[in-house]
């Protein structure tokens, strides 16, 4: 656990779950209702074939999940080194890495020891085991939060719609003490507290820090850290497209040379 955070790890117990969590403690009759809830289509600058991921995004998401989410939610499949993609030089990498502990060993001695991490090691997980979160959160397992948005069909667009959600009940619907009304959430009774609060966190280029923009820079953010090749991927689609277009009108043009030597 990040030796910045464990300090904040109270707070930062709210937001037990960002998705995967809120579904594993929801109430059963909410479940079971089981509703379709449309679900808002975002302008996401990643979407579509020519979309890239937001770098100043990415960045503000980051700083949403380590100062908000890390204490109970972990990046398995992250290694330090791949914050590059976000737009950080090594030093900077390096003094994140060196805010987090690893396991290690064994020793000369075989014992296993815990050492400061380095940019090659991935994100440690913020309890030592399953039944150690379940303990420590109440029962609920808080996911892995490295392919989220994969889980879900529209899952970018719902774990965003899911985090803006919270309400008021409709008049005339009481909600049962401990659990809340998200508009997005099927059945729309929900367990997670709303688990992003106005100016929760001071976004270090000085973006406001509305629910709206957390929400929108931490979904950005994990849309990232489920597929970080995605413009990669992206741009060789497009490469592979025009070279097809090449070859298909250099074909047409042989095919028309030679049938006009035949007539």
């Amino acid at each position: 656990m990040p030796k910045a955070m464990m300090k904040t790890f109270g707070a930062a117990a709210i937001a037990a779950s960002i998705l995967g969590a809120a579904i594993a403690t929801a109430p059963r009759s909410a479940q079971a209702a089981g509703e379709a809830v449309p679900i808002p289509s975002y302008d996401w600058s990643f979407s579509g074939i020519f979309g890239t991921f937001d770098r100043a995004a990415m960045q503000r998401g980051f700083q949403v999940y380590t100062e908000v989410c890390a204490s109970c939610h972990g990046l398995e499949y992250i290694a330090f080194r791949n914050l590059a993609a976000l737009g950080y030089d090594e030093d900077q990498i390096k003094a994140i890495a060196a805010t987090y502990t690893v396991g290690d060993g064994p020793d000369d001695f075989g014992e296993m020891f815990e050492r400061e991490a380095i940019p090659a090691d991935r994100f440690p997980p913020p309890f030592a085991n399953e039944n150690a979160a379940r303990a420590a959160m109440g029962g609920a397992y808080p996911p892995d939060l490295s392919l989220m948005t994969k889980k879900r069909a529209n899952g970018v667009n719902y774990l965003h719609a899911l985090l803006i959600g919270y309400e008021d009940p409709p008049a005339g619907v009481e909600v049962p003490e401990g659990q809340y009304w998200n508009a997005y959430f099927p059945g729309h009774l929900i367990s997670m507290p709303p688990p992003l609060l106005e100016d929760q966190v001071e976004f270090s280029d000085g973006t406001p820090a509305t629910v709206e923009q957390m929400s929108s820079d931490l979904t950005t953010f994990l849309a990232w850290a489920a597929e970080p090749m995605m413009e990669e991927r992206k741009r060789m689609g497009v490469k592979a497209l025009l070279f097809l277009l090449v070859l298909t009108a250099l074909l047409y043009a042989v095919k028309r040379k030679i049938w006009a030597d035949i007539h």
